[in-house]
């Protein structure tokens, strides 16, 4: 199961409203999430999900 990107340090969002999913990790935007855009290219689910730090 892919990593939910949105819980991701590595997600943001974008301006691009043809892109509007971003991760900075891999540097690369998309129209899909980029865990999807991943495990599409390389075959593997994202090794790159690092956990948001929502404490505050």
């Amino acid at each position: 199961m892919n990593p939910n990107c949105m819980k991701c340090e590595y997600y943001y969002v974008t301006w691009d409203p043809k892109r509007p999913r971003g991760c900075k990790y891999f540097g690369f935007k998309s129209y899909i999430m980029p865990s999807a855009v991943v495990l599409k290219s390389s075959g593997s689910v994202c090794e790159a999900f690092k956990l948001k730090n929502t404490s505050k």
